[in-house]
């Protein structure tokens, strides 16, 4: 056997064979936790683009500025996000889900007038407590939704017309006098969300923001009244 073989045909019978390297297993609570740790990540990137876009819109606003406010690093966020545009629309998701979701609750079964008031309390909170994410919809709204309308096509469009069928249940049933149901939702869209697109304006006017909580009980007080006396069967 020549020798160059020989010695590999040696040191293969007494190097013990390579083994596997193990895969690491984590355990259920580690998995949770890191889980956590991605989705508090994601919500703190979230949260600085919707208070940065909210102000300076897409195109005022860079991702070097919403890491820096997130405080995570651009390549971290990009991980997240692929560019700009992608966080931008994620951004405008989450708005939409948190703005449907008080008139997910509309139900044939409840009382039109305990049904829609809860809603405007509901929507006037979002209005205090978020004036940001209000703005920036409506700013996207105004620009003429164009990495939304796709969402507002589908979710939005058949939201709205399953509720619109309880509206008119509602009116069938004489619990309300005869309203479209399109309109009594825009015009319930459009006084809840004032008192955040237009905060400015309404400070300057009473003195008084919906952090006030006298201010803000007098206010769904007032809007609720408003509404209800004007849809309510006479």
């Amino acid at each position: 056997m020549p020798k160059t073989k020989a010695l590999a045909a040696a040191s293969s019978t007494k190097s013990p064979a390579r083994k596997r390297a193990k895969p690491v297993v984590r355990s259920a609570s580690a998995v949770s936790r890191r889980l956590r740790q991605i989705e508090d990540k994601r919500s703190a990137i979230l949260g600085a683009a919707l208070g940065l876009f909210s102000r300076f819109g897409l195109h005022g606003t860079s991702i070097d500025q919403v890491a820096a406010r997130a405080d995570v690093s651009k390549s971290n966020l990009l991980y997240y996000f692929a560019n700009k545009e992608e966080l931008y629309v994620n951004v405008l998701r989450d708005l939409l889900e948190l703005w449907l979701e008080p008139l997910r609750g509309f139900s044939a079964e409840q009382d039109p007038g305990e049904a829609i008031g809860g809603y405007i309390r509901r929507k006037l909170v979002i209005s205090r407590d978020r004036p940001d994410a209000s703005r920036l919809f409506c700013l996207e709204m105004i620009q003429g939704a164009p990495l939304l309308r796709d969402e507002l096509d589908r979710e939005l469009r058949t939201l709205v017309e399953r509720k619109s069928e309880v509206i008119r249940s509602w009116i069938e049933a004489g619990k309300l006098a005869p309203v479209d149901p399109h309109h009594l939702v825009f015009a319930l869209w459009a006084i809840t969300q004032h008192y955040a697109d237009f905060g400015v304006q309404v400070q300057a006017l009473t003195g008084h923001t919906l952090e006030d909580a006298a201010f803000f009980e007098q206010t769904v007080e007032n809007v609720q009244r408003i509404v209800l006396q004007g849809i309510m069967p006479r």
